[in-house]
């Protein structure tokens, strides 16, 4: 058959390859080796799962688009990833047809699960070529693969790769040029069914089988992986190592990123000062200082902090130890009725609620996925950076603890804490109140070997996150900080008014109107108001305080709005604030993301009114008990 076939008719497209593989195989990072810089990240219509898709090029100049499927163990779709994947190849998902090949990618040093999916790739009717990928770890560690008699065993082609390594696709591109040149094997209908129990062992046995007679493995290998887990999954001593890094992360994304920090500070601060000499006094200079730099400007500044805690995230994943907290973590969180696998969905919400919440598609019991889901936003996300970081620097002296630890690092790691207890509390409770009648699923985790991160992809995704977070504040957070600005700046006063402009606003009647319901918990009418934009995204709140109290004139603007506050705040009504959100109710897009991964919005008011009374009764606790003790 021709290059053209399963391309929809067009004769000048390049074929589709769809990489396809267990997780942790390295699929991904093959893809980036494929495609570098030419790929598009999106979203498969009607779901959010993520799409990968790019252009290769191989070295004789031949064209590819290739489709970096969702990791599986089996196209039966116990997980929407899973189902994605099948469908995919299955040619389920409207307007797309088939791939026409798929790329079997299978870790060298492991291939075990890898073959039996490949053995039930071959039912689909496509045609396979399977890669083994990492194979210069396979060769260190002594493991030989007779490449002759596994292609045979399986009668499909087979190829080695060291996807991180320069020239490591050398053998992949040889391979696809070659059936390039010969014209493309031709699609076949296909005999895939769902498979049951006894079918699936029935496979494994036969990879079992052709592994024995293909592959050489040396008995226990000494590996550095295996040294370093005989520490790291220990009962005791790997507890204690990922305490110990997930505090030296909280206190890395409070204390490292300060001179950073004070730079982009600086550069917003001088920057406000130019326009103000150079405009004078009026609407123009206002909207520029008090609305665009005072609301965007306060944001911007944390973004170090935001891409130390995308990088340690970034490193974890890359060095493969996600894996190995997961499973150390299943106990603790078997018990609060949680998966162990809901670990990982619960750290990447450090970063981001949305992509944890995406995340959750890992876990196969629905059960389970609808309680991380729920708790995923009580996670410390990004978004809550620059709101901790405001009020930590202004009522939280800078000093040392024991000479090791910054104080307000410390408050920090209580908060990050904070609500990592309260993700816990809350899934006990359903598991007590809701699930009780469901046993708990087996879990079961296939754990990677220690891999390099490599550089280049870690700067890749660190960009890619700053980006998003630059273009966010381009887009939502200076729309709501000129809204701010509009609100906190008209009406102007009428002839004769007393006192500050600001008080005769529409900023100001809207935040005298929530104010009383937040009295209680010691938030003032600047507070309520700033709490309203704040639900496009948390950190908004920084960006309309500045503004507020920009355009009201509380305090030198010169010298941060941190310094404001503490002038116009209690300690009260600043741990009140920081009590609010610990549990505050999640941003817009994270609502409409819970809703399309349940596909139901009663999850979404559960959510939200959950989170709002949680939120309600830690300010008012907190509020009052600290007047007790001033």
């Amino acid at each position: 058959m021709t290059d053209a076939h399963a391309r929809d008719g067009d004769e000048n497209a390049p074929p589709r390859l769809a990489l396809v593989g267990v997780p942790n195989c390295g699929k991904t990072a093959l893809f980036n080796a494929m495609t570098g810089s030419r790929q598009k990240v999106g979203n498969y219509a009607g779901v959010t799962v993520e799409r990968k898709t790019g252009l290769a090029v191989s070295p004789a100049r031949f064209d590819y688009t290739v489709i970096d499927l969702p990791g599986t163990y089996s196209l039966r779709a116990r997980s929407p990833d899973e189902e994605i994947t099948r469908d995919v190849l299955l040619g389920h998902r409207s307007g797309e047809g088939r791939p026409d090949l798929i790329v079997a990618v299978a870790d060298a040093t492991n291939m075990r699960s890898a073959i039996r999916l490949v053995l039930e790739l071959q039912t689909t009717g496509i045609p396979v070529l399977l890669v083994l990928n990492m194979i210069d770890i396979a060769l260190r560690r002594g493991v030989e693969i007779d490449l002759d008699q596994l292609s045979a065993a399986l009668q499909l082609p087979v190829v080695t790769a060291s996807a991180v390594q320069k020239n490591g696709l050398s053998a992949v591109w040889d391979r696809l040029d070659g059936m390039r040149a010969e014209g493309w094997p031709a699609l076949l209908p296909g005999s895939w069914h769902e498979p049951g129990g006894t079918e699936l062992r029935a496979r494994q046995r036969r990879a079992d089988e052709i592994l024995r007679h293909s592959v050489t493995v040396p008995p226990k290998p000494d590996t550095l992986t295996n040294r370093l887990d005989a520490v790291l999954l220990h009962p005791v001593w790997g507890l204690l190592s990922l305490l110990v890094l997930l505090f030296v992360m909280f206190q890395a994304v409070f204390s490292w990123a300060q001179p950073m920090m004070d730079l982009i500070g600086f550069g917003f601060d001088t920057l406000g000062a130019a326009l103000k000499a150079g405009l004078g006094p009026g609407l123009v200079e206002s909207f520029l200082v008090d609305g665009v730099i005072a609301g965007v400007g306060s944001v911007v500044t944390f973004l170090p902090q935001i891409l130390i805690l995308f990088l340690f995230i970034l490193l974890l994943e890359d060095f493969g130890y996600m894996a190995r907290a997961a499973f150390l973590m299943d106990r603790i969180m078997g018990g609060a009725g949680l998966h162990g696998r809901a670990f990982i969905p619960l750290l990447s919400s450090f970063a981001c609620a949305i992509p944890g919440i995406m995340a959750t598609r890992v876990i196969d019991n629905r059960r389970d996925r609808l309680t991380t889901i729920l708790v995923a936003p009580l996670m410390t996300c990004s978004a809550r950076i620059p709101v901790y970081t405001l009020i930590i620097s202004a009522f939280i002296p800078a000093r040392p603890v024991l000479g090791l630890f910054s104080l307000q690092g410390l408050v920090m790691f209580g908060l990050y804490a904070m609500g990592i207890l309260s993700a816990l509390a809350v899934s006990f409770i359903a598991k007590v109140m809701v699930w009780y009648r469901e046993p708990a699923p087996t879990f079961m985790l296939e754990l990677p070997d220690y891999k390099l991160p490599r550089a280049r992809n870690v700067l890749r995704e660190l960009l890619n996150r700053a980006s998003q977070f630059l273009k966010r504040a381009g887009t939502t957070i200076l729309s709501m900080a000129i809204l701010m600005w509009f609100l906190a700046s008209f009406p102007t006063p009428p002839d004769g008014a007393s006192g500050p402009a600001i008080l005769h606003s529409y900023a100001a009647m809207i935040g005298s109107l929530i104010e009383p319901l937040l009295l209680p918990i010691g938030f003032n009418w600047q507070m309520s108001v700033a709490l309203v934009p704040g639900i496009a995204a948390r950190e908004v709140v920084v960006a309309a305080l500045g503004t507020v109290y920009s355009v009201q004139g509380a305090g030198d603007p010169s010298t941060g709005i941190a310094s404001v506050l503490a002038q116009q705040w209690s300690l009260a009504t600043a741990l009140s604030f920081l009590a609010w959100y610990i549990f505050a109710p999640q941003c817009l897009s994270t609502l409409a993301v819970i809703r399309r991964e349940t596909g139901a919005s009663r999850y979404v008011w559960i959510s939200f009114f959950y989170m709002l009374a949680l939120a309600y009764a830690a300010s008012f606790i907190t509020y009052h008990v600290t007047l007790l003790f001033q």
